[in-house]
């Protein structure tokens, strides 16, 4: 095929999916610039334009969006540090403990930043020494329940007053684009152009859909850790029950294995 006729295949083609000028379409095919047009910048122009417009309320707005964005990836890269390694090993090792098997328990959980395999872990090396009676266990283990619930909490309270004064900065800002508005309105006088009050009404309601545009996703953020937060508050309580009830028996088991050792030896 010449170069003439496949000259002629890509302009047709491109005629019947563009509505550009084919004068231009020619051009540009003989100058090899089809894979290096410019992109259209009107999306980016009308963003910054919204940015100017809605002033420093906007601006200001942004700055928490960045904020709530960076502590949302934070938590989520949190989350995914913390979790079990394997697979509901904290289940698997609280199923063996209940069984009586405490040291296959211990090395599923053993260096593991999840709070549950945390708690048990530390739990297990007490159990296993003679100095650590069942209440001082189950404290150690609210404790440190406790502690790992209070990392799992940091920075949500950033995300909660971001959602809560996001709406409200941008109702604040539409309120101080009314009275520019009005104030424009009053300085025309009796020449008023009904313009002028239109524009300055949707550059003041810019700053509240602003904010509402960023509270939403970080209210929706902020529930969804707390839901989290609250199960795995739910997981800790249990653990540490059920823990206590296991660490109380092995205790009442070993004080009769003592208590009976005096005996068996005047009976032998």
């Amino acid at each position: 095929m010449s170069v003439i006729r496949m000259r002629t295949i890509i302009i047709s083609a491109i005629k019947r999916t563009t509505f550009l000028n084919p004068d231009e379409i020619a051009e540009t095919v003989e100058a090899g610039a089809l894979a290096t047009a410019p992109v259209p910048r009107g999306v980016v122009e009308d963003l910054f334009g919204m940015l100017v417009t809605g002033g420093p309320v906007v601006w200001l707005l942004l700055g928490f969006s960045l904020l709530a964005l960076t502590v949302i990836l934070l938590k989520l890269g949190q989350l995914i540090a913390t979790r079990q390694r394997p697979g509901k090993a904290v289940d698997k090792a609280m199923a063996l403990l209940q069984t009586g098997q405490p040291l296959e328990a211990q090395m599923l959980v053993n260096g593991q930043s999840n709070p549950r395999a945390s708690v048990l872990s530390h739990a297990l090396k007490m159990l296993g020494s003679d100095q650590y009676s069942a209440t001082e266990i189950r404290e150690e283990a609210l404790r440190r329940a406790r502690l790992g619930l209070a990392r799992q909490e940091s920075h949500l309270r950033v995300l909660e007053v971001i959602a809560m004064l996001a709406p409200l900065l941008g109702l604040f800002g539409t309120v101080l684009g009314m009275i520019e508005a009005f104030r424009a309105m009053e300085s025309a006088g009796a020449q008023v152009n009904p313009a002028i009050l239109s524009g300055g009404i949707w550059q003041a309601l810019l700053t509240t859909a602003v904010g509402l545009a960023v509270a939403i996703p970080v209210s929706i953020a902020h529930s969804w850790f707390e839901r989290k937060l609250e199960v795995q508050a739910g997981s800790l309580q249990n653990d540490v029950d059920v823990l206590a009830s296991i660490v109380a028996h092995a205790r009442k088991q070993e004080s009769l294995v003592v208590a009976r050792q005096p005996m068996q030896r005047a009976v032998s």
